[in-house]
């Protein structure tokens, strides 16, 4: 993190009282250790969510920011159990601010986990992302490409539109970034780690060059033609992955999306670094997050992404 960012969540630490409330998990409640890092995480993201909305401290929070955190949770494909604990830790924080006397009213009253409603796709396990990145066989004539195109989807959480857009001006290598245009022709930059630029490397110097006819259009992703990859293109080539992964749930690149995006959430990433790096104009209804240098991004992807 930024010297900023740091003195940013120092601050929002003591006004959300959050250093006692850890104290009290720890000393009082008799809480595991790991309790206590996933509660205390909890209430960070809580705190952090609701501060977005305008909230000052544990007083201001009310149950319709809760509510909305809630469902966004869900949205970005966490795991029932997680949302659930999220608001346990909701809740027990609550009851420690009455109990200290720092609020009046609990906004966790009635709070409940979210509805099954639309279908979202299934969230891999890293056991399971790591078999599926080494499902292509490299040694396949286009086994480098869709090692790429998977490592990309997972890497930097892109939209399988991006993926298939994606021209080679907008693979920034040497800085670990690339660029990507996502709804609207919104652009942005996504940190990449050392394994997505290691395939990515490979694949531009052996498998693209000797597919390329001066057809693809500048693009990266290219068919067996030397013509650029099209969507349905992507998702065969995600499907035939997983087949030989031997994954038994649904997985399409938009899995890979939200995958990218738990892995970062349930590790420790913050909302606003991971709204910019999907691209969301609205990651929870419509609010637009602050601004998030490129540097804290890199900090953030390098710390939480499993293969950052």
């Amino acid at each position: 993190m930024t010297p900023a960012t740091d003195t940013r969540a120092e601050e929002r630490d003591r006004r959300f009282i959050i250093e006692p409330f850890q104290d009290y998990l720890t000393l009082e409640a008799g809480h595991s250790a790991n309790t206590v890092v996933g509660y205390t995480r909890d209430i960070r993201r809580m705190a952090e969510f609701a501060e977005s909305k305008g909230a000052t401290g544990p007083g201001t929070v009310t149950r319709e920011m809760l509510r909305e955190l809630v469902f966004m949770l869900k949205d970005l494909g966490l795991s029932p159990a997680t949302i659930r604990r999220q608001i346990s830790a909701a809740r027990t924080y609550y009851a420690f601010m009455i109990g200290e006397g720092e609020v009046a009213q609990d906004p966790t009253d009635r709070l409940q986990p979210p509805k099954p409603g639309r279908s979202l796709p299934d969230v891999l396990t890293v056991k399971e992302v790591t078999a599926l990145l080494e499902a292509p066989r490299i040694e396949d004539p286009l086994g480098w490409r869709d090692r790429v195109l998977l490592e990309l989807g997972y890497g930097a959480g892109l939209r399988v539109s991006e993926l298939c857009g994606l021209e080679l001006k907008d693979l920034v290598l040497t800085e670990g970034l690339v660029r990507a245009f996502g709804k609207g022709g919104k652009e942005r930059l996504v940190p990449i780690g050392r394994n997505v630029i290691g395939a990515v490397s490979v694949y531009l110097h052996s498998v693209r060059a000797e597919l390329d006819r001066g057809k693809t259009r500048n693009r990266v992703l290219l068919n067996a033609r030397g013509q650029p990859l099209s969507r349905v293109g992507a998702w065969g080539i995600v499907k035939k992955a997983a087949e030989r992964a031997k994954i038994t749930k649904r997985v399409t690149p938009h899995t890979l999306r939200h995958t990218f995006a738990t892995h970062l959430l349930e590790g420790g990433a913050d909302l606003r670094a991971l709204q910019e790096m999907l691209g969301h104009a609205d990651l929870a209804t419509t609010q637009i997050y602050t601004h998030v240098d490129r540097e804290y991004l890199r900090e953030v992807h390098r710390r939480f992404h499993p293969r950052g």
